[in-house]
């Protein structure tokens, strides 16, 4: 853990009595938004200067111990190890990912939806992917194709933010839970949010100007909190669809639910799917078990690592 060092108060009584806790909602140039855990009430938190001559910054999503200064003010005292962190958004502590797309309206590419699924994956956090727009559908045709190829290895909801379709639902997915949603533009993500919980981004105006008074502009990400318990990024999904930079080639598989399912059934204990003999995930492919679409996606990520891989050998030559 880190921390620093117990003062005493005037009257002897150790300052750690008082500590509160509390998550980070959003983190400033100097000064954060700080959501005590129990009673929900915000401060605008400092950080004493010996975090920063440690190199110590935190992130949203951190849980913290602090102490009440003033009605709304408070000082960081703790950072508590973080569960996990996100590096795009960069968010700590995050319970789910809540992949949103569309079948009409756009249309979102196959390959955009398994690419966002392979950053999820390598997150190692749980995902639900969500249908929006299924309002615009004139058959289940296309719900049916979708099911076919991510139902077995994915949880499925089927919304429509227009029409409120399962939108009780999806409440019940964010309930009490830390949240990054993720999604090409026009899927609605914002139009979802404010389904479920209306004028949520209102509430954080006040308190957002007070942080933003004499700081530079930067980039910031945010957690906003649902009326009905939970927090979800207000910049939501990832930022960016580039693959992790340490992601190997060969570990790609890893983070295909349908392809890792069956490792250790090819003829080589070091078989990657591409080109080697006796490969029982292309057997798959050609009888139908595992969707051509999710094996060419594989491909074609599984080439981008590979040329990525080698561009960084040919420059440490």
């Amino acid at each position: 853990m880190w921390s620093i060092k117990k003062k005493k108060s005037s009257g002897g009584e150790s300052l750690t009595e008082k500590r509160k806790k509390g998550v980070v909602i959003r983190f400033g140039s100097r000064t954060m938004v700080v959501a005590d855990l129990h009673t929900k009430k915000r401060y605008i938190c400092n950080m004493p200067g010996r975090f920063k001559l440690q190199g110590i910054r935190p992130i949203v999503g951190d849980i913290i111990e602090f102490i009440e200064t003033t009605e709304s003010m408070g000082r960081v005292e703790n950072i508590l190890p973080r569960r996990n962190e996100l590096l795009r958004p960069r968010i700590a502590n995050i319970d789910q990912i809540i992949l949103v797309t569309c079948l009409k309206e756009p249309t979102v590419p196959l390959y955009i939806v398994d690419r966002f699924l392979v950053l999820a994956e390598h997150s190692g956090l749980p995902t639900v992917i969500v249908v929006n727009k299924t309002d615009l559908l004139t058959s289940r045709d296309p719900l049916k194709k979708f099911y076919h190829i991510y139902g077995e290895y994915y949880n499925i909801l089927e919304v429509s933010a227009k029409e409120g379709t399962n939108i009780d639902l999806l409440k019940e997915i964010f309930k009490g839970k830390v949240s990054a949603m993720a999604g090409m533009s026009g899927v609605g993500k914002s139009s979802l949010l404010n389904a479920i919980n209306p004028g949520l981004s209102l509430k954080t105006s006040e308190i957002s100007t007070r942080l933003d008074r004499g700081k530079h502009t930067t980039t910031y990400s945010e957690l906003l909190e649902f009326d009905f318990g939970g927090y979800v990024a207000d910049t939501p999904g990832f930022a960016s669809l580039e693959l992790p930079y340490d992601m190997e080639p060969q570990e790609l598989q890893n983070f295909f639910r349908d392809i890792s399912a069956h490792k250790g059934m090819c003829a080589f204990s070091n078989c990657v799917h591409v080109e080697e003999p006796g490969c029982y995930i292309k057997e798959l492919v050609e009888t139908g078990d595992i969707p051509m679409s999710r094996y060419e996606s594989y491909l074609k990520m599984y080439n981008e690592l590979s040329e990525r891989k080698k561009g960084r050998k040919g420059g440490r030559r």
